[in-house]
């Protein structure tokens, strides 16, 4: 009794439990009814007012309807009594027709008949004499119509008279005219004759020389040309065709959507087995109380490997769209990236395949838990069929997947009128992807829904299931985008491409005819446009070819004669020295020149004042000479004289030669020592100057150095710059992308959200009417 007692007071506590933990939501719920209420009270509200108004309009029209009936019977009425008054004025009429006499109506016949016989014979005198004018009026204008055409011929025949006169005159001078052509004629036409007789020879010289140049040139063409591309089919296949450059981008732009929808198709595959990996970790054993089974073991090993499988199909596809080019041919022919998306595809389907019995195992071994009711192991089996039926489509698709894309290989036995039902099978095997997603979404929902009220779900299962149906709800769209692609470009697809090949490319055979292309077509026109490119590249700007051989000679000699031309530099610099102290010299030579210039001329003013003293001469001519000869004795500069005294005069001599020669060379050491303090000055001058000019290119180099460090430096940066901005654009663009993903899964998971909302207010209404049913029965007892 106790234990039994425990055990009801247990149940007790957990019921209390649960019922303590949906209070809240119920009070939620109350909250919510509430304000429905009151929204439906206020539409209630409007609608009566609608209501009213509309009553209104009917009584208004249901009195209008009244007087309108009112005056349709009062002119029905009106219209009866009409008719009844026209009906009695035609009696009376009939009445007063009757009385008349028999004799009165002979009467009034014979007068009928005797006033229309009058009246006919009026008519016919009447027509008679308009007839008699009519003829008289004709006959008088044939008359008038006569004479003038008289008179006209006449004149006309004056006048031919007189033109035939003149075109007489006119074809005897033409006659002559054309006698001397004639003449003229025949001297041309003997010229002709031996012009044609040349010409005739000319043209067997020429005959004869093209025959050999033909054999000449057929020899050649035998030779040099074994075989002709355009004749064979397949050779042939190996030239460019042409073709119309908008189906070319309008295909571009198609494999473009499509790349972007296989993204999409990727991502919500990839999410979905993630979250399936989740959701077996957790249940039906969640790996702490109770030890994983083998069988999920592998599968969510098997899960955690899905992007090995969906990435390469993703890279595949984008870089076959990357390799399609706006000026090159694109046909299944040619599109040789088709067949590693379809390799990588393949080995996604196999991965499916492989993934899929563990999947069903799982399920089995969810249905064989003793908490597993019979509804949920149904769903479960539901879900089992349509995991069946969704691998069979995948390898449905994978087959028409592999046969488009072995359209490009070489060996493929399958003739292009094909390709047309091969695209029709892939669209409609979208479309059934697209269907049994929808059944396996609806399926899981429903298996949620059932494994949710179960009292062991936990809470971290139900936020894993919400995931899941989000991704299921995700990979729908996006299959649903993808069959409706395929659909609404279909026709695009099958059709033929609008392109030709040169030359013959007919052939016998029924199931290739047509033009052919091969699939290394758009590589050898890469290869071709790249050597063409190489060849017509452009030179660079360069400098002119005279100006560029004078700046080679000049630096070639500059060069070579670097040595010389500094050892000339040396020996002009020496011959400078030279020339300055030969300068240096002669100008104190000048100096002194004009110093003795000077006192010869004061000499000289003083003999010719001595002289003009002396009024008698004292001697001798030679004597006076000697005396003009002597040196001034008052200037204070000039050197000590001394007078001689002989027999022949006297004779003044002077001691300054002495004196001159010292004075002389001081004033030359005295300059030297300035120059020589002037060229060391002007020496240290320039060596400061050097020094600081070294100093100066120094830094100009070392900047120089740095600027180009700092140059290579930016180019890097801009170059990093550049590539982040890339980087950051397809951040962008993919958070944009996974954004929107996100947004589409969140409205999804909110309708989800609200779905589950309206389940749980009627498990809540249930459950209220369960509790009253429980206390009403506890209030029995």
């Amino acid at each position: 009794m106790a234990a039994d007692l425990q055990s009801k007071y247990q149940k007790l506590a957990s019921e209390y439990a649960k019922l303590r933990a949906q209070i809240p939501v119920l009070k939620k719920a109350v909250l919510d009814e509430q304000t429905k209420e009151n929204h439906f009270k206020e539409a209630i509200k409007e609608k009566e007012q609608s209501i009213r108004k509309f009553e209104q309009e009917i009584d208004s029209l249901v009195f209008r309807n009244q007087q309108l009936t009112k005056r349709v019977e009062i002119l029905q009425s009106e219209l009866v009594d009409a008719e009844a008054k026209d009906k009695k004025s035609k009696n009376k009429h009939n009445d007063v027709s009757l009385s008349t006499s028999p004799r009165s109506s002979a009467i009034g016949e014979e007068l009928k008949q005797k006033i229309e016989e009058n009246e006919r014979l009026h008519k016919q005198v009447y027509n008679s004499d308009l007839e008699y004018k009519q003829k008289v009026a004709d006959l008088q204008d044939r008359l008038t119509m006569l004479e003038q055409e008289s008179a006209q011929h006449q004149q006309v025949l004056q006048t031919t008279q007189q033109n035939s006169k003149v075109q007489l005159e006119k074809l005897q001078n033409e006659k002559a005219m054309l006698e001397i052509k004639l003449h003229e004629q025949e001297k041309l036409s003997k010229e002709a004759k031996l012009r044609a007789q040349t010409a005739e020879q000319q043209l067997k010289m020429i005959q004869t020389d093209l025959t050999s140049k033909l054999t000449q040139a057929t020899k050649t063409i035998r030779d040099k040309l074994p075989f002709n591309d355009t004749k064979f089919r397949d050779l042939n296949a190996l030239n460019v065709p042409t073709h119309d450059r908008k189906h070319q981008l309008k295909a571009k732009e198609l494999c473009g959507q499509a790349t972007n929808l296989v993204q999409d198709l990727v991502q919500g595959l990839a999410n979905y087995y993630t979250y399936v990996e989740q959701r077996t970790k957790i249940y039906p054993a969640d790996g702490q109380i109770e030890p994983y089974s083998e069988v999920n073991k592998k599968f969510c090993q098997y899960l955690h490997e899905n992007m090995q499988y969906l990435r390469p199909v993703e890279q595949s596809f984008r870089a076959f769209y990357n390799s399609l080019k706006e000026d090159a041919l694109t046909t299944l022919e040619t599109a040789m990236g088709l067949q590693e998306f379809a390799h990588h595809f393949t080995n996604f389907v196999a991965y499916s395949n492989k993934i899929m019995p563990y999947q069903l195992l799982s399920l089995e071994e969810e249905c064989s838990l003793s908490s597993c009711p019979e509804a949920l192991a149904a769903k479960n089996k539901e879900l089992y069929s349509v995991v069946q039926k969704l691998s069979a489509v995948l390898n449905k698709i994978q087959t028409y997947v592999a046969v488009i894309a072995q359209q490009s290989t070489v060996s493929c036995d399958h003739p292009k009128t094909n390709q047309a039902i091969f695209f029709e099978q892939l669209s409609g095997g979208l479309e059934l992807f697209h269907t049994v997603l929808k059944e396996l979404s609806t399926t899981y929902n429903a298996k949620v829904t059932l494994e949710h009220q179960l009292p062991t779900a936990p809470s971290k299962l139900k936020t894993t299931d919400e995931c899941v149906m989000s991704a299921l709800v995700h990979l729908q769209k996006c299959a649903g985008k993808f069959a409706n692609f395929m659909r609404t470009n279909l026709e695009f697809f099958c059709a033929t491409a609008g392109y030709r090949t040169r030359g013959s490319s007919i052939s016998t055979n029924e199931s290739m005819e047509g033009p052919k292309s091969s699939p290394v077509v758009g590589a050898l026109r890469q290869k071709s446009a790249n050597y063409m490119a190489s060849l017509h590249r452009q030179s660079p700007e360069s400098v002119p070819y005279r100006v560029a051989v004078e700046n080679r000679r000049t630096l070639l000699s500059s060069t070579e004669s670097r040595d010389s031309l500094a050892q000339q530099v040396t020996n002009f610099q020496e011959r400078t020295k030279k020339l300055e102290q030969d300068k240096e010299h002669w100008m104190l030579e000048s100096q002194l020149m004009k110093m003795k210039y000077d006192k010869e001329m004061q000499k000289v003013a003083e003999l010719e004042k001595q002289l003009a003293r002396t009024s008698t001469s004292a001697g001798s001519l030679e004597d006076n000479m000697d005396r003009g000869l002597l040196p001034q004795p008052q200037a204070s500069p000039q050197p000590a004289m001394f007078i001689e005294t002989s027999m022949l005069g006297q004779l003044e001599t002077s001691k300054g030669g002495l004196d001159d020669q010292a004075t002389r060379e001081e004033l030359i050491k005295k300059h030297y020592m300035q120059r020589i303090d002037q060229l060391t000055s002007q020496l240290q001058m320039a060596d400061s100057k050097a020094v600081q000019v070294h100093a100066e290119c120094k830094a100009l180099h070392k900047r120089l150095s740095l600027a180009e460090k700092a140059k290579v430096k930016t180019q890097e940066e801009i170059r990093t710059a550049n590539q982040s901005v890339t980087q950051l654009k397809d951040e962008l663009q993919t958070t944009t992308k996974n954004y929107e993903s996100q947004l589409s899964t969140m409205s999804d998971h909110l309708a989800a959200m609200n779905e589950r909302l309206m389940q749980q207010q009627d498990e809540i209404e249930e459950y209220k009417a369960r509790l009253g049913a429980k206390i009403k029965k506890g209030k029995t007892k």
